[in-house]
This record gives structure tokens, sequence and C-alpha cells, in this order.
């Protein structure tokens, strides 16, 4: 997979932009605050139509404007793929060689990521709810199916919580109704949960071969999914839905108290362990840090395994924060073989005699100047 144009209209400070994105390796350099990081943030909106920065799209669009437009030409196995996304005030409308597309999740996936950045630690020592956005928006890449029953089970819940909060304890509340959402919940969740397992389990057969290379042997990786109540790696959807319903079946009285689904993937949660001590607890930032890149590694493998092509790697502002090991280690992994785009201040951080022919690119102000 290879990005040959990038063309943008109205987005953030850029007010129109096209640029040939051709080679192996692209270095947008210059001052913080220039708008190096909304070049990497296009070709990732471009991927998943919506930005790894903000919830809100109207960020995305220039100042004063009505509606961004990204382009882009992408080569891959089967021929030359052109994409279109109009992000407005009203929504969004995709394209992919001129025709659009309906449902947004025949969109996603045309275009594959691997966005490394420092925020990305966060992975790894935040919240439960930044690991589950994590396996959200990596899922849905390989699987755009994930995605719609992640929207579905989002409704769901919604509607599901707004019934628990209007029927408070000691009301009378008619069984039937919440026996049909129950039942709704459980089906989505299901769903979901079996996916995140299943790519979880993938996720760790590359990540841990990957990371005992990065600390020569020395650290075992083992990824952990931890779901809101048990369950067994070889259950079938049926058994596990029937689990799903006893374990609503016995918080009822608990979520009618506090107004809230206590139970589902939404309170799913990511465990990481080196030589099986947590990491996010016990782990150093030099573990936390590896363990980042490890994951993010091993993406790039599976996404290759899931689709049979390599994705697009972008590394925005990271490889100073790596030490020369790890450096090595990632310039490694993407040359020759994934098409990278590099964010960063100066190229004292960037050790240009391991990157053949590299592309570098000058941002400042809003334009970009340069390809030497």
């Amino acid at each position: 997979m290879f990005l040959q144009r990038l063309a943008l209209r109205h987005y953030r400070n850029y007010e129109q932009i096209e640029l040939a994105t051709d080679s192996n390796i692209n270095i947008f350099i210059g001052p913080n605050a220039q708008g190096k990081t909304n070049l990497l943030e296009s070709i990732y909106v471009l991927a998943m139509t919506k930005s790894h920065r903000t919830h809100q799209d109207k960020e995305l669009i220039g100042w004063d404007g009505e509606q961004t437009q990204l382009q882009a030409d992408i080569l891959k196995k089967y021929g030359t793929c052109k994409l279109d996304l109009t992000i407005s005030t009203k929504g969004k409308k995709a394209r992919i060689n001129g025709m659009e597309q309906k449902k947004l999740s025949n969109f996603i996936g045309a275009l594959n990521v691997v966005m490394f950045a420092p925020e990305d630690l966060e992975i790894v020592k935040g919240t439960p709810g930044v690991r589950r956005r994590f396996l959200d928006m990596e899922i849905g890449q390989v699987q755009p199916s994930y995605l719609h029953d992640l929207s579905q089970y989002q409704k769901i819940l919604m509607q599901r919580n707004n019934y628990l909060k209007q029927n408070y304890p000691g009301k009378s509340t008619p069984d039937a109704m919440l026996d049909i959402w129950n039942e709704q919940l459980a089906q989505y969740g299901v769903k979901i949960m079996k996916k995140r397992q299943n790519f979880i389990k993938k996720l760790q057969k590359w990540a841990e071969n990957i990371h005992q290379g990065i600390t020569n042997g020395s650290e075992e990786l083992l990824i952990r999914y931890a779901p809101s109540f048990d369950m067994d790696r070889d259950e079938d959807e049926s058994v596990l839905l029937n689990q799903f319903m006893i374990k609503l079946s016995l918080v009822k009285d608990q979520e009618f108290r506090r107004g809230v689904t206590l139970v589902g993937p939404h309170r799913d949660d990511l465990l990481f362990y080196i030589n099986d001590k947590e990491v996010q607890t016990y782990g150093s930032q030099g573990q936390q840090r590896t363990t980042a890149l490890s994951l993010k590694l091993a993406e790039i493998e599976l996404i290759q395994e899931e689709v049979g092509e390599y994705p697009l790697l972008l590394l925005d502002d990271v490889l100073s924060e790596l030490d020369a090991h790890r450096q090595t280690q990632l310039i490694r992994t993407f040359q020759q073989k994934v098409q990278t785009f590099i964010t960063t201040t100066g190229l004292e951080s960037v050790h240009l005699d391991q990157l053949d022919h590299a592309s570098v690119f000058h941002v400042l102000k809003g334009n970009v100047s340069g390809r030497s």
C-alpha cells in the first residue's frame, strides 16, 4: 500500500495544498505548531474518517470554512485507488474512485495506517477508555463490520441507560421492556467481544516476538483481554450470549440504583504484563514505552496478515523520544516494506544514514516547500 498523492482543501491551517508523496520515506520538518502533525492527521482521517486527536469533526475544518476536502491516490496491489472525503457541519461524504459510499464503513479499510505518536504511551498507562478506543480503531480497519456492530451497540447502550435512569428504584418498571434492551445489547455485545478476543490473540502472537527482539530476549510480553465478565477463549457466541444475559440479570437492581449499564464491552479493558508483572502498575517508563512500541510494530504485521498489504506508518514526533536501540529497531522494521511518514523539529533526531531515498519537506505556517 502506497500513498502517491495527498491533496487538502480548508483542512485546519491548510487553505489548499497538494503533495507528491511517492517516496518510501517522507519527512516533514519544521518548528512546532506549524502544521506537521496536521498532515499526518489528514492521512489518518482518510483511513478512518475520523481524527485520532479530537472527537469534534468541526475542528478539522479550516477557519471560517463550512467544509474540508481530503483526497489521495493510493497504489494497492490490485491497482490505483482514488479516495475523496468531504467533512462538513452537515456530515461526511466519502467516495472511492468517484463512487459515493452510502456507509462510511464501506470506505474505511481502503487505506490502512498505523499511527505512532507520543500520546500512544497512554494506551499502556492511561485509562481503560483509551485502550478500548485503540481496539475499536484498529479492529475497524481490518474488519469494517466491527464498526457497524459497535455503532449499533452504542445506540442500544444509550437507550438502555436512559431507560434505567427514568425508572428509578421503587418505581414500577415493565420487565418486558428491559428484556428487549437486554437481548439487543447482548446480541451486539457478544459480536464485539468475540472480535476483540480474536484480534488480541493475533496481536499477542506478533507483539511477543517483536518485544523479545527489542529487549534482546530479556522480557516476555503478555497481552490479556479483560472483559466485564469471564469468558473462555473457545466459547461460541450462543454460550456467551447466555452468559451475558445471566450477568445482566444478576446486576439488575444495582443498575437501576445507579442508572447505568454495568455489563458489556463498554467496560472492557486490555492488560499488559512483562515477565508476569502488570506494566500499567509496576512497569518502568522505559518498559511502558517499549510495550507501546511493540504494540505498534505488531499492528503493522497484523494488518499485513489480515488484508495482504502493509499499511502506511505515521510517526508523529516520536523518533527523538526513542533511544538509539529502539530507533534502529523501528527503522529496520519499516525500511523497504512500509511507506513511512515522519514529523520532526530537526533532522538530528533522524538517522538519515539508515534511510534510503527519503524525501524531506519543510513546513512553516501551513506551507510546505521543497523535496530533497
